[in-house]
């Protein structure tokens, strides 16, 4: 009698523990999938802004690009009617990128142009010298060509480049001392809003533009060949620099318009989920009332 007793005591105390009742469960998922879509709006907001933002700088970099290609025309007219002999092997890449990220593939597109251009090795020296304008390429040419990297530059084109930033890196390369017979340019050619491709355009130096047929053609002193090789070369890193920040702003509009839609679906489908989730804890909740009811 007594052991009988007894065992109804401990049958009837609550349960310490053991695995939390039901409807505590449902709540604590639905809170982790509310606190979730307050997360996911939030980015939402800020990549919808970040697209706005874009969509702006890109009129005004479009407007930028078509007045820089004049100068890439301008200096495409110079060489086309004044082309050299053929020139050496060793190569000075100069691959133009930004600093700023969140714009799709658009720098390892440029890397990839270069890191392709050794791979095949068609008439390019192994050492041949690279430099990087913008830190998002340097950071990836410097695992892939370490030995090459000579000279990076940054803080260059934060908002639409001017001739004085070309005019900067054309003096800088001109000055450090690197040897190399002939200067390819590595930039993003915008081909239209939505698209871009990797590009490569080649300078020829000041001793390339003498022993020119056209330019020895005529007698000039030897700093008019020098100022013109500058010229060309500041012109060319100009309409390259402009080009491939239009092209930037367009990357990023486009990857903030994806993100916005993803952002966009993923909080349909957890309010979808925390409406199922919310309407299984009421009717679970019916139930027990209901069933309570029966019983009395």
């Amino acid at each position: 009698m007594l052991a009988r007793r007894t065992l109804g005591r401990i049958a009837s105390q609550p349960q310490v523990l053991g695995a939390a009742p039901s409807q505590a469960r449902n709540m604590a998922t639905l809170r982790e999938i509310e606190l979730r879509l307050k997360s996911v709006r939030n980015i939402e907001k800020i990549t919808k802004s970040m697209k706005m933002i874009a969509s702006t700088k890109l009129a005004k970099a479009q407007r930028a690009m078509l007045a820089g290609k004049e100068y890439g025309v301008a200096n495409s007219e110079i060489f086309e009617h004044a082309a050299g002999e053929e020139a050496g092997k060793r190569k000075l890449f100069l691959v133009i990128s930004s600093d700023k990220g969140l714009c799709g593939g658009i720098h390892s597109s440029v890397s990839k142009a270069t890191r392709r251009a050794f791979a095949e090795k068609d008439g390019i020296e192994e050492d041949s010298p690279v430099m990087v304008v913008g830190d998002k390429s340097k950071a990836q040419l410097s695992r892939a060509l370490p030995k090459n990297l000579v000279m990076t530059f940054n803080q260059i084109g934060r908002d639409i480049p001017t001739f004085a930033d070309a005019a900067g890196v054309a003096d800088l390369i001109l000055t450090s001392g690197v040897k190399y017979d002939r200067i390819a340019i590595v930039y993003n050619k915008f081909v239209s809003a939505i698209s871009y491709e990797s590009a490569i355009i080649e300078i020829e130096p000041e001793n390339m533009l003498k022993e020119a047929p056209g330019f020895r053609a005529y007698e000039m002193e030897d700093d008019v060949t020098k100022d013109l090789s500058e010229f060309t070369l500041a012109n060319a890193i100009y309409a390259a620099l402009v080009e491939g920040h239009a092209c930037e702003q367009s990357a990023r509009r486009n990857a903030m318009d994806n993100a916005s839609k993803n952002a966009s679906d993923m909080i349909n489908r957890l309010t979808m989920q925390y409406n199922r989730g919310r309407q299984a804890a009421i009717t679970n909740e019916l139930v027990d009332i209901i069933t309570g009811a029966s019983a009395l």
